[in-house]
């Protein structure tokens, strides 16, 4: 028997155990010098309040061996951590016939995670960013029965204000959204309305956070301005306009690659990375020479993000790198 079936199989053991109740999923907004806006991305069930029977605990340590099997292939440390987060709260939601919802994720997490969980034969998951070429998604879990579709799980905000002639950048809203003191986790995409943000952005948020937003967000920059919460019907999505250039280096070190496309000095890329401000897949970078490989995103504060579009060995022992550089 496998152990998702004898989960399962003790689901009625454990669901009825006396006065156990499952804890609020309700959120409270409190006061703005304690929010509750930073806790972690996955909030903690507890099964029953009475104590945990060592056969429980046999089951909790067998779905831990399972989730190494389910992670095989994925060598980041902090990538492997949260997928665990994730599996663990399908496991719990399919085993109490719930949905559960984590933050919203980035791709690298999103896509393991849907690749782990797609291996669970009783665990649905469905991901939602609030349009359909979302980068940034929320995801939902349960068990098939009861997960068949989702709604109300992202909610948008459109952010205008008198931007004149020096509209502001993704950064500027993101920074003065954050200032607030709601975490990055709570966000999803950000969409600059016409070409540079001119006409404010639309924002994805989790849907309890809305009303907190709008009363706490007056300010973008030095431009006073107005939040109003809009159907995800009225989101307006314009593909990134992207530049596609090659470059020939001796390594594919992050440096060597990323400031060519970028079109910035060594030295100077290397002080960006000593002040977090690179990232490589959403991971900060903390060494000059963490190594590249196609498909991966290299994101850099204040200038943008480049793709690793193709690598090839020239016949000289160099890489032939393309780049695709979102303006």
């Amino acid at each position: 028997m496998s152990v998702l079936s004898r989960v399962q199989s003790m689901a009625s053991t454990i669901l009825i155990t006396p006065k156990g109740g499952l804890l609020s999923n309700a959120v409270h907004l409190p006061y703005r010098n304690n929010l509750f806006l930073h806790s972690p991305t996955f909030r903690s069930f507890s099964l029953s309040s009475s104590p945990i029977s060592p056969e429980v605990c046999q089951v909790t340590q067998a779905t831990k061996n399972e989730v190494d099997v389910l992670l095989k292939g994925v060598s980041d440390r902090n990538l492997i951590e949260q997928i665990k987060h994730i599996i663990d709260m399908a496991n719990r939601a399919s085993l109490r016939r719930e949905v559960l919802h984590t933050d919203f994720l980035t791709p690298p997490v999103l896509n393991e995670a849907m690749v782990a969980l797609n291996k669970l034969a009783d665990v649905n998951a469905i991901p939602n960013g609030g349009y359909l070429e979302a980068e940034r998604c929320r995801l939902s879990v349960g068990h098939p029965e009861v997960l068949r579709s989702v709604s109300d799980t992202v909610a948008a905000l459109s952010i205008t204000g008198n931007f004149g002639y020096q509209p502001p950048t993704h950064g500027d809203f993101l920074g003065s959204i954050l200032g607030t003191g709601i975490a990055r986790e709570k966000l999803g995409d950000i969409l600059l309305q016409a070409c540079y943000g001119e006409k404010g952005a639309q924002v994805l948020i989790v849907p309890e956070l809305v009303d907190y937003m709008m009363s706490s967000l007056d300010k973008v920059g030095k431009v006073f301005v107005s939040c109003t919460l809009i159907p995800l019907e009225e989101l307006e999505y314009e593909p990134p306009r992207i530049k596609t250039l090659k470059t020939v280096e001796s390594s594919l070190r992050v440096d060597a690659i990323a400031s060519a496309g970028f079109k910035i000095s060594r030295s100077k890329f290397a002080d960006l990375i000593s002040k977090g401000d690179v990232r490589i897949n959403w991971n900060t970078v903390t060494k000059n020479g963490a190594t590249l490989k196609t498909g991966d995103i290299v994101s850099v504060s204040g200038s943008g993000r480049l793709k690793i579009s193709e690598i090839v060995t020239t016949k000289k022992g160099k890489y032939a790198v393309e780049l695709i550089r979102y303006l």
